[in-house]
């Protein structure tokens, strides 16, 4: 399909489950030449939380691509979904393999092979990294997603996890405190863009290798976001860096059940704490 801006924008949702749920996202083949006014609008024609634009390198045979992602209101660093999105595209395309995607937040490989009559797609994110988070901020988060403190889970602590992005962790004592999102969309958003984070990613563990998960985006104008990739990504390097998995470990994320779009991910936990995330997942065209 091409927009009116007259790149030709393909859709695929992401982290499907048998073609149905997961993420939906944008992508665009060839932008080049496109400026980055003329992506910001088709991905706001697009509306979905992310397109993915991509400028293909010198040689084809070396399957490497520039890759620029916007939501429906600003660039983004980097985005899981729509990469995966994108390598699927790709592999429709010109068959599977290795891709390398250079991205605002540095080289990301991804892996594309057949699997159950599909195409599987793996991410490799950039080197992660964990940090703290403020108690200020911490508590104002709290106050715009009407959570209590007594709603977290103690064994996993509040930080900020980077794959490529910042996104604040918090870990929800019950499914139930998860099921239920109700946040002050403008005040989440304020916090969000004076610390840096790209997504508030909520969890629930259901055991020691399968999450739940939620992610509020008011930065890119969603309200929720179904399927996260990046979060993902940076959810494994969360898990490593305090020693919640045995890794080299792989866990499940199920991700969008609550807004009836299911979607799984699956992120594979290296143990060596300098390398990238993998996180990955099909994806079906729209």
């Amino acid at each position: 399909m091409t927009s009116r801006n007259s790149l030709a924008v393909t859709r695929y949702t992401a982290f499907d489950v048998h073609g149905r749920g997961g993420n939906p996202a944008g992508v665009v083949l060839d932008a080049s030449g496109a400026s980055e006014q003329e992506m910001q609008a088709v991905a706001a024609e697009v509306g979905y939380s992310e397109t993915a634009f991509l400028v293909a390198g010198g040689d084809p045979a070396d399957r490497r691509f520039t890759v620029r992602y916007f939501s429906p209101l600003a660039e983004v660093a980097f985005c899981g979904h729509a990469t995966i999105a994108a390598a699927v595209a790709v592999a429709d395309q010109a068959g599977t393999g290795r891709l390398v995607f250079d991205t605002p937040a540095g080289e990301v490989t991804v892996e594309t092979r057949p699997a159950d009559g599909r195409v599987l797609a793996s991410l490799t994110s950039v080197p992660p990294k964990v940090t703290a988070v403020a108690g200020a901020d911490l508590a104002e988060a709290l106050v715009a997603l009407r959570w209590r403190p007594e709603d977290l889970d103690p064994e996993l602590p509040p930080r900020v996890a980077n794959a490529g992005n910042d996104h604040l962790v918090l870990a929800a004592a019950t499914r139930e405190r998860l099921a239920v999102l109700d946040y002050d969309m403008d005040a989440l958003g304020a916090l969000m863009a004076r610390c840096g984070w790209t997504t508030v990613h909520l969890v629930w563990r259901e055991s020691g290798d399968v999450f739940h998960a939620r992610d509020p985006f008011p930065p890119g104008g969603v309200y929720e976001d179904p399927a996260t990739g990046a979060a993902a990504a940076a959810f494994g390097a969360y898990l490593r860096d305090l020693g919640l998995v045995a890794a080299p470990a792989r866990v499940t994320i199920h991700q969008g059940a609550d807004m009836g779009r299911p979607g799984r991910l699956l992120v594979d936990i290296p143990a060596d704490t300098a390398a990238g995330i993998t996180v990955s997942g099909t994806a079906a065209v729209i």
